[in-house]
C-alpha cells in the first residue's frame, strides 16, 4: 500500500520575516565589525594609554631633606619622622562593633597630646568623615595611644599616618639666619628657603601594574626612581661664637630698652661669616607663637592680616633685609677714600677746623661737641674724635664723583650677592642731582642707607689690606647620595684700595679705640681698632636714634669684624660708643681667646683673687678651713654636719674670687640652692659693685677701672645664688659718638 506524502506549505509570511531577521542579524555583525575596527584602529591608542593609567599604580617616594650643620658640625636643623593622627567617627568602633564614647575619646586625646578638650570633642561630634586631631606627633606619644587603642578596645577608626619634622636643636639660635620650613618640608624663611633647591632633594617614585581590585599582579614591568636625598649643608657660622654674640646682644638691648638690636661679625679674609644674630629672636621650633607676651595674649583678637603683619616682622633678618643710617661709623670709608685718592693724609696736622659746627648751603650741621670744639685736627683726630665738621670738610674736598667711584668699589651700591634670605639694598641719592648739604651729610654717614652686612663687609676689605670679599655663609655641601663633598671657595670680589691705604685706616682705627671714642670697646691684653656710630632719625624726625659700633681685632692680620647697632635705645644714653662699644668689647674678649689669638696682657687685678678650688668629697670642716684661709665666706645649710662630705659647690672650681666671696657648700642631705636675682651693677666704682654683690650674695670678677660700663649677666636675671657676674669698669668718657 503506497503511503501518502505529506506536502507543507510554507507561508509567504513566514519567509518574509526570515529575511528580515538575516537582514537584522546581518546589520547587527556588521555595526559589530565597523565598532571593533573603530576601537581597534580609531580608538585603540587612547584606549589602550587609558587602561595602562587604571591598571599603573604610581606612588611618590619622598627625599630627605639635608641637615644644617655649623662649622664645628653641629646640628643646626634636621629632619625627623613624626605621625599625624586623624579620626573618621562615624567609624569610632570597638571591636564588637559597638560604638566608642566620644566624650571618653575627646578626654583621652587632650590627656595624650596635651589638646583643648572642648575643641577636641567639637571636632569627635562634626559630621564629616576625617578630623585631624595632632599633627607631628612624636613616638612616645603614638606608644602611648597605641597602648590606649589596645586596652580599650578600638579597632577603628583612628588613623595614624607617618610624615616627616624638621627639628631646630638649638630652638632660637641664629634663627633668622637658618629660618625655617613649612608643613610640605619646603623653606619658608632664611637659608632653609634661599638653600632650598639644595636641601630638599629629589622626590622618586615607583610605577606598579594592578588588577582590578588594585592589587599588584606579580611578574609584571615594574618602574622605580630612587628619591635622591638633599644634601647636607655645613655653614661658615660657629655655634660658640653665635652664641656669645647673642648673650651680649640680648643683654644689650633689655638694659638700654632698645627696639632690637643686630650684630653681625665676619672673618675679614675669607668673608666668613662667623655670627649674625637679631634680638629678640624666635624660636624655630615654633615660628608662628608670638615672642611679645602682651601680643601673644590679645593674639586671638587680631586680624588676620595683624598676625601676618606681626609675624613677618618677627621673622625679619634685620642684618640683611634692613637698611639704616650708619652715622659716623661710615666716616671709615671717607677717610679710606680721601687717603686712597692723596687728598688728605693721617697724621698732617691742621688739616681740618672744628668751630663746633659747618655751615652747608646756608645749614648749620653741628658736631657733637659743639659747646666745646675740636678745633685744629689731623685726620686721625678727626677720626678719633668723631669731627663732623672735618669730614664735611674732606666730604667737599673729595666730590661726589669720586665718592661714588669708591662707595661702588665697597660694594655698597648694590647687594652683597650673599646667599642670605631677602638681602636688601642701599638708598643713596642720586649722582646726577645731588647737592652740597647731601653730599655733605654723606660724608659722616647720614642722608643714605645701608644694610649691616654691607657696612661690615666693605670694612672687612680694609682689615684684608684693600680686598674686598664676598660674603660667605657655606663652608662646605656634601651630597647625601653620592658622599662627594663640594667646598665654594671664598669669592675675590676686587682690590678697592691699596695696601699702604688700608693699613694706615687700620692704624687710625687703634688711635680710635685707644684713645679716642671707641675706649669703651677696647679689651686688655689686645688690639683693638673701631669706630663709634650715632645717627639720628632725621627722616622721621622723631627723636630716635641708632647707636652702633664697628669694631675688629688684632689691628695687624684681622681675624674678626664685628658691627652692633642697637635701635631706638631708650635709657641712660644713646650714643654708640657708650652702649654699643661695651657690647663689641665683650664679644671680643670671649671669641679671641677662642678663635686663639693670644693675649699679650700679664697685668694682674688691682684686687687680690683666688682661685675657687675643687672641694667635692673633702669633709665640711675641710673645706670650710681651707675656704676661709683664702678669706671667704662660708655658707652651709643648718642640717649639715662637718663629717659630711661636700657634693657639690657655688662658685665652681676653677672660678677666680675676691676676699670676702660668698661660697655655697652642699651635701648629700642639703636642701636645693636657691636663686637669686642679678641687681644693675652699672655706673658703680668698684667698691660699690663688691658691697652690692655681697648683699646679694653674688661674686664678682673686675676687669679695668672706673665705673661698670657693662655686665655680662643682664639685671634682673635669676641666677644661682653664689654665681660669679663679670663686670667691665672703664674711666668716664665725655661723649662718644
Amino acid at each position: 500500500m503506497k503511503k501518502s506524502k505529506k506536502i507543507i506549505k510554507i507561508n509567504n509570511s513566514n519567509i518574509k520575516k526570515l529575511r528580515i531577521t538575516e537582514v537584522f542579524l546581518f546589520l547587527l555583525f556588521a555595526l559589530l565589525i565597523a565598532r571593533l575596527a573603530y576601537l581597534q584602529f580609531v580608538k585603540g591608542n587612547w584606549l589602550s594609554k587609558q587602561a595602562s593609567t587604571q591598571q599603573t599604580s604610581t606612588k611618590t617616594i619622598d627625599a630627605s631633606r639635608g641637615i644644617i650643620y655649623d662649622a664645628n658640625g653641629k646640628v643646626l636643623a634636621i629632619s625627623a619622622e613624626v605621625d599625624t593622627v586623624s579620626v573618621n567617627p562615624t567609624r569610632l568602633k570597638h571591636s564588637d562593633d559597638t560604638d566608642v564614647d566620644l566624650d571618653f575619646v575627646a578626654q583621652s586625646f587632650s590627656n595624650i597630646f596635651s589638646l583643648d578638650y572642648a575643641k577636641t570633642l567639637d571636632k569627635l561630634s562634626s559630621s564629616t568623615s576625617y578630623v585631624t586631631i595632632a599633627s607631628k606627633v612624636e613616638s612616645d606619644k603614638i606608644e602611648l595611644l597605641r597602648n590606649w587603642m589596645e586596652t580599650n578596645d578600638i579597632s577603628s577608626g583612628i588613623n595614624i599616618d607617618s610624615s616627616i619634622k624638621r627639628y631646630y636643636p638649638y630652638n632660637n639660635l641664629a634663627s633668622h639666619v637658618i629660618g625655617f620650613t613649612g608643613t610640605d618640608n619646603t623653606g619658608l624663611f632664611g637659608l632653609e628657603n634661599s638653600l632650598n633647591s639644595i636641601l630638599s632633594g629629589t622626590v622618586g617614585k615607583s610605577v606598579t601594574i594592578t588588577d582590578s581590585i588594585n592589587s599588584e599582579i606579580p611578574n609584571q614591568q615594574q618602574s622605580y626612581i630612587a628619591a635622591k636625598d638633599g644634601s647636607n649643608v655645613y655653614l661658615t657660622i660657629d655655634v660658640n661664637i653665635q652664641s656669645i654674640a647673642e648673650k651680649y646682644l640680648s643683654q644689650a638691648v633689655i638694659d638700654n630698652i632698645a627696639d632690637y638690636g643686630t650684630i653681625v661679625i665676619m672673618e675679614p679674609s675669607t668673608g666668613n661669616v662667623l655670627a649674625m644674630a637679631n634680638y629678640p629672636d624666635y624660636n624655630l621650633n615654633t615660628p608662628y607663637t608670638p615672642i611679645d607676651a602682651n601680643v601673644l595674649q590679645t593674639w586671638d583678637t587680631l586680624s588676620g592680616e595683624e598676625q601676618s603683619n606681626y609675624l613677618y616682622e618677627m621673622w625679619r633678618n634685620e642684618a640683611v633685609q634692613n637698611t639704616y643710617e650708619p652715622g659716623s661709623t661710615f666716616k671709615i670709608i671717607t677717610s679710606a677714600i680721601g687717603l686712597e685718592e692723596n687728598i688728605v693724609e693721617a697724621e698732617t696736622p691742621d688739616m681740618f677746623y672744628c668751630g663746633g659746627y659747618e655751615v652747608v648751603d646756608d645749614i648749620s650741621i653741628n658736631c657733637w661737641r659743639y659747646k666745646n670744639p675740636h678745633l685744629s685736627q689731623s685726620l686721625k683726630q678727626a677720626l678719633a674724635n668723631s669731627c663732623n665738621p672735618s669730614f664735611i670738610q674732606l666730604g667737599l674736598k673729595i666730590g661726589a664723583p669720586i665718592l661714588y667711584k669708591y662707595y661702588d668699589a665697597f660694594g655698597l651700591l648694590t647687594n652683597t650677592n650673599s646667599q642670605f634670605y631677602g638681602e636688601a639694598n642701599s638708598i643713596f641719592y642720586d649722582l646726577n642731582s645731588i647737592r652740597k648739604f647731601e653730599l655733605a651729610e654723606m660724608s659722616f654717614g647720614q642722608g643714605i642707607t645701608i644694610t649691616p652686612l654691607q657696612l661690615v663687609t666693605a670694612v672687612s676689605a680694609l682689615a684684608n689690606e684693600g680686598v674686598l670679599m664676598q660674603p660667605r655663609i657655606i663652608d662646605k655641601i656634601v651630597d647625601t647620595n653620592t658622599g662627594s663633598t663640594t667646598t665654594p671657595e671664598p669669592v675675590v670680589v676686587r682690590q678697592v684700595v691699596s695696601k699702604e691705604t688700608a693699613n694706615t685706616v687700620m692704624d687710625m682705627l687703634d688711635y680710635a679705640v685707644s684713645d679716642g671714642t671707641g675706649r669703651y670697646a677696647d679689651v686688655k691684653g689686645y688690639s683693638i681698632g673701631g669706630k663709634s656710630g650715632t645717627t639720628e632719625n632725621l627722616a622721621q624726625n622723631n627723636g630716635t636714634y641708632v647707636a652702633s659700633f664697628i669694631g675688629l681685632s688684632p689691628t695687624v692680620n684681622t681675624q674678626v669684624v664685628i658691627l652692633v647697632a642697637l635701635y631706638n635705645p631708650q635709657g641712660y644714653s644713646h650714643q654708640g660708643g657708650e652702649i654699643a662699644g661695651p657690647v663689641v668689647g665683650q664679644v671680643l674678649s670671649e671669641i679671641l681667646p677662642y678663635i686663639g689669638v693670644s693675649s699679650t696682657s700679664h697685668t694682674e687685678s688691682n684686687y687680690e683673687t683666688h682661685t675657687m678650688p675643687n672641694l667635692e668629697n673633702k669633709t665640711i670642716a675641710e673645706a670650710r678651713e681651707q675656704l676661709q684661709s683664702y678669706g671667704f665666706i662660708v655658707h652651709t645649710d643648718d642640717s649639715v654636719q662637718d663629717t659630711d662630705l661636700v657634693v657639690n659647690q657655688m662658685p665652681k672650681k676653677g672660678a677666680h674670687l675676691l676676699n670676702g666671696a660668698n661660697v655655697f657648700l652642699y651635701t648629700q642631705n642639703s636642701n636645693v640652692s636657691t636663686s637669686v636675682t642679678v641687681p644693675n651693677f652699672r655706673g658703680c666704682t668698684a667698691a660699690e659693685a663688691i658691697n652690692i654683690a655681697s648683699e646679694y650674695k653674688l661674686n664678682i670678677v673686675l676687669d679695668g677701672g672706673g665705673k661698670v660700663i657693662s655686665q655680662d649677666i643682664a639685671a634682673d636675671t635669676p641666677v644661682e645664688i653664689g654665681s660669679v657676674i663679670n663686670l667691665t669698669l672703664k674711666s668716664e668718657l665725655n661723649g662718644a659718638w
